[in-house]
């Protein structure tokens, strides 16, 4: 008797187990998805601009064939096979300005992401927080705001994937998105 009482207890506590154990996979898989849906709101809006990149178009992306001479080139080939989305939203609207702020600082709380830099110039503000992978310099989430200031496009930017720091001069210096500047910049002195 007392052992099919071990048995049970073995297999309640087997079955408990499995089930947080999958609520805890399914946690850390779903983030980077909650970091993309926290700001899908702003796609679309009046007064935003948006540049959106997904998983398929990357990988669309790094099968066109490249110069193997061309070494900046083969750099941002082999990165944006690393990169699953990219997300940017600009504006110069001080209402939707207001809105980005307080979704970014939301998201910045409930994520685990880590401040990387901030900036302070000229009115203007740039906060770069991330998430670490398994080395120092490897980012799974990167994430940016710039508060405009000054009549300037206030931009908010997600970026997630398996890449390098050392990457993203790169990645800006071939994307030209909004705000690509502040971020290489910005980054520089990080590697």
């Amino acid at each position: 008797m007392k052992s099919t009482v071990i048995i049970s207890n073995k297999t309640r506590f087997t079955s408990v187990t499995k089930k947080v154990f999958l609520a805890l996979v399914f946690l850390l898989v779903a983030t980077p998805f909650f970091a993309q849906g926290a700001f899908d709101k702003f796609d679309g809006q009046d007064d935003v601009t948006s540049v959106i990149v997904n998983k398929k178009m990357f990988e669309m992306m790094s099968k066109v064939k490249v110069d193997a001479s061309d070494k900046e080139m083969q750099q941002y080939h082999r990165l944006i096979k690393k990169l699953d989305n990219l997300k940017v939203f600009t504006t110069k609207s001080s209402r939707v300005e207001a809105e980005m702020k307080a979704t970014a600082e939301r998201y910045m709380k409930t994520a685990n992401l880590e401040e990387l830099m901030r900036v302070n110039d000229n009115g203007r503000s740039i906060k770069i927080l991330v998430k670490s992978g398994a080395k120092d310099t490897q980012i799974r989430e990167l994430l940016m705001f710039i508060d405009g200031g000054k009549g300037e496009d206030s931009v908010l930017m997600s970026l997630t994937g398996d890449f390098d720091l050392n990457e993203i001069s790169v990645l800006t210096d071939k994307m030209r998105f909004p705000g690509g500047d502040d971020l290489k910049k910005a980054t520089k002195g990080k590697k």
